[in-house]
């Protein structure tokens, strides 16, 4: 069990993960470890990056945001792969990496991984595809499937505020209706959060979200608050508590289902996600994380 599997995504983020390659190798190698590379591009699907898998591998080390960790987790649980994985954060945004605490710097996140211990961390599955991070659904929850790549690595994050003022034209309260054992909610909404980190765009919104607690973490921001939303959303990005906010709905849950005929998309960590209704559940310790620093 020497090797590592070393899935990139050479278009995540500003490409920068291109030039750590060699890095990335040599500090493996230091450790005894060899490094077996595999890069996504559109010939190359991320599940032909496990055919080789087998017992001489001691875990996948993955490079990419949050949208490329979703796709490689979703093949290992189809093939039923099980290794640890390690997370490189080279995304435009890498919420879930940075809320595990993963340094950007990649020198040392190899070595944060490496002398670490495997660590089982919650998963979130909507319908029948997982997520790491966040599902979402409203207003400026598909600004990432529309921005465009190039945008994306040339303003890196801006690109998504960017993007988010264009939609604030369109507008308009969705009608959905939440159940779960712990809370149910009928009603218009403007936006909603299903949260198994904390972030979303770098922004701390779930700010009791714990990594390994079993539970997911829902915001819902109704529709008849958008005279308040702006103080909201500073609520929100400043971490303050959320519970005595009126028009806003915060709670954990570990099993929901959400309706809405309205025609509008989820989004999981900045792809596309099922259309409704959908069932979001968490999978208590679904998947196993090296170099964790940080669950709550």
């Amino acid at each position: 069990m020497n090797k590592v599997k070393f899935i990139y995504n050479p278009y995540s983020g500003e490409n920068t993960i291109i030039g750590k390659i060699d890095k990335i190798i040599k500090i493996h190698q230091k450790y005894g470890l060899t490094i077996v590379p595999y890069r996504i591009s559109l010939g190359n699907t991320v599940e032909e990056a496990f055919e080789d898998i087998d017992n001489t591998y001691k875990y996948i080390l993955m490079a990419g945001g949050d949208g490329t960790v979703d796709n490689i987790v979703n093949y290992m649980r189809k093939l039923d792969i099980n290794l640890p994985i390690g997370i490189l954060p080279t995304g435009t945004a890498n919420d879930f990496a940075k809320f595990i605490g993963m340094p950007l710097n990649i020198e040392k996140a190899c070595k944060q991984i490496i002398e670490s211990e495997p660590q089982e961390i919650d998963l979130g599955k909507i319908n029948d595809k997982y997520f790491i991070n966040v599902a979402s659904s409203g207003l400026f929850t598909n600004v990432s499937q529309q921005t465009d790549i190039n945008m994306k690595n040339t303003i890196g994050k801006l690109a998504y505020y960017v993007k988010g003022i264009e939609q604030l034209p369109n507008f308009r309260k969705i009608k959905i209706k939440v159940s779960s054992k712990e809370n149910e909610f009928d009603g218009d909404m403007i936006l909603m959060f299903v949260f198994n980190g904390q972030t979303a765009g770098n922004f701390k919104f779930a700010y009791k979200s714990c990594a390994n607690d079993g539970m997911l973490d829902v915001i819902i921001i109704e529709a008849g608050m958008v005279k308040n939303l702006f103080n909201i959303l500073i609520k929100m990005i400043r971490g303050e508590h959320l519970e005595d906010v009126n028009g806003l709905t915060y709670f954990k849950t570990d099993n929901l289902k959400i309706e809405c005929n309205d025609d509008v998309v989820t989004d999981i960590d900045g792809e596309r996600g099922p259309d409704f209704p959908v069932e979001i559940s968490c999978i208590k310790g679904g998947v196993k994380i090296l170099g964790v620093k940080n669950i709550y």
